[in-house]
């Protein structure tokens, strides 16, 4: 007798769960992203088009090690960080990988019985605070680094801001943060037909 675990809101089912309800569900999202490719439509897509919602997100407090599990068991790279469904931050392997990077100590040197640094040691706190995190806050990226879109605004300028900061996921919010969704390459690829 086998066991599957029902499907988790907001992420794709895995290639070997047996077919369930969602693949109608994901027919119609992919459709969604067809028709937001404009096929034999002028008007250009916007974010709301093609942003995928709802998504897996995590709570500041949430341990390290759950954040790992939870990646490992979604398969997503990055989430992001809510609390009361207003964006806090987000947070990504790539934080994860930064607690086993070398930390590289800022180069300084000594002039009339001072220190003087010759790099930031903002940046060097900023490394340091994340190697030795013990939950999502200390790890994650903040809301006021966070790069964000509007559901109305062109899917282009998600795209955009992909492409030029070198992310992987953009948060969709509306004027007051709330987390209304998130649009990942998939999405853009989808769009562009890929």
């Amino acid at each position: 007798m086998s066991t599957t675990e029902p499907p988790v809101e907001g992420v794709a089912p895995l290639e070997d769960e047996e077919s369930t309800d969602d693949e109608a569900g994901d027919e119609a999202s992919d459709q969604a992203h067809e028709e937001a490719a404009g096929e034999g439509d002028d008007a250009e897509a916007l974010v709301r088009d093609i942003m995928t919602s709802p998504v897996v997100t995590v709570d500041p407090e949430m341990s390290v090690k759950d954040l790992a599990a939870l990646f490992r068991e979604q398969r997503v790279g990055g989430v992001p960080v809510v609390v009361d469904g207003k964006l806090v931050g987000i947070v990504t392997e790539g934080d994860m990988m930064a607690m086993d990077a070398d930390i590289q100590y800022p180069h300084w040197f000594e002039l009339f019985d001072s220190v003087i640094y010759l790099g930031s040691q903002k940046k060097f706190k900023e490394q340091l605070e994340k190697a030795a995190a013990a939950n999502v806050e200390q790890l994650m990226t903040h809301r006021d680094k966070v790069k964000t879109v509007g559901p109305d605004d062109p899917a282009r300028d998600a795209a955009t801001l992909m492409v030029k900061h070198h992310f992987d996921r953009v948060p969709v919010v509306d004027e007051d943060d709330t987390l209304l969704g998130l649009v990942t390459r998939h999405d853009i690829m989808k769009l562009i037909g890929l």
